[in-house]
């Protein structure tokens, strides 16, 4: 496999499982460096930086939980401490509160309050902590959802909309960083293998979801990996504020 990325950093939040983590190993294997964050798996973190070490790259994990939006800058600070530069930030860390519509008494208000904060307003905060120091020439990728742009059951209205956030955020980072030459896209999975998912739908698609699919399965993380390898690459230096769904034409 070609190592392009060879000598370069790649910061991913919330890499210590699920998309995080295999994006981490997709991006090691072409030979970038990586630096992981997480909240409190720190056993599973520590696994993924053995992993990613043992395939001959320099890897870091940092404890820094997105809800605080303070402690963006302190974990960028981190970051270049130990590597002297950030090239690729993949902001993937958030969390899904869903199932309960708008109206119903027993919406747990807290949590989804929490949600925005995760998903958005610490997502802004690494943006902007990374932005300044991001080499020229570099990529960011937002890890969204199909729910972003597309709503096909109910129950999800707060975590769409910090989702689709995102996207708004995302085409006017493009703006910003473009005279740089820096690149900064949204990739939108729609349901995967991830903790994430079974928190949200328990054991198993249920068959009603399946039947929205045109392609009728569940993205594998490797599939949703590959697509930011991609615009991370030599070969997205052209693509900037660019939508891309990886859902098996969930949207269609």
């Amino acid at each position: 496999m070609q190592q392009f990325l060879k000598g370069q950093l790649a910061l991913i939040t919330g890499g210590s499982r699920g998309l995080g983590a295999a994006t981490a190993e997709a991006l090691a294997d072409l030979g970038a460096d990586i630096a992981i964050t997480y909240v409190a798996s720190e056993e599973k973190a520590n696994a993924v930086v053995e992993k990613l070490k043992a395939k001959g790259v320099r890897a870091l994990a940092i404890q820094s939980d997105q809800a605080d939006t303070t402690a963006a800058k302190p974990m960028v600070d981190q970051v270049l401490s130990h590597f002297g530069r950030i090239d690729i930030l993949v902001n993937n860390a958030g969390i899904a509160v869903q199932g309960k519509t708008v109206d119903d008494p027993a919406l747990d208000t807290v949590n989804l309050d929490r949600q925005w904060q995760v998903n958005v307003m610490g997502t802004v905060a690494t943006t902007r902590a990374a932005a300044p120091v991001l080499s020229d020439g570099g990529r960011i990728v937002f890890i969204g959802s199909l729910l972003g742009t597309h709503v096909p059951f109910a129950g999800a209205a707060d975590y769409a909309g910090s989702k689709a956030a995102l996207v708004g955020y995302a085409k006017g980072v493009a703006r910003d960083l473009g005279s740089r030459d820096i690149t900064v896209n949204v990739v939108q999975p729609g349901v995967m293998p991830t903790d994430m998912a079974a928190e949200v739908l328990g054991d198993g698609v249920p068959e009603a979801l399946l039947n929205l699919h045109p392609i009728r399965r569940i993205a594998t993380l490797e599939e949703v990996a590959a697509l930011v390898c991609f615009l991370v690459g030599p070969n997205g230096a052209y693509m900037t504020g660019s939508v891309i769904d990886v859902a098996g034409g969930l949207a269609v």
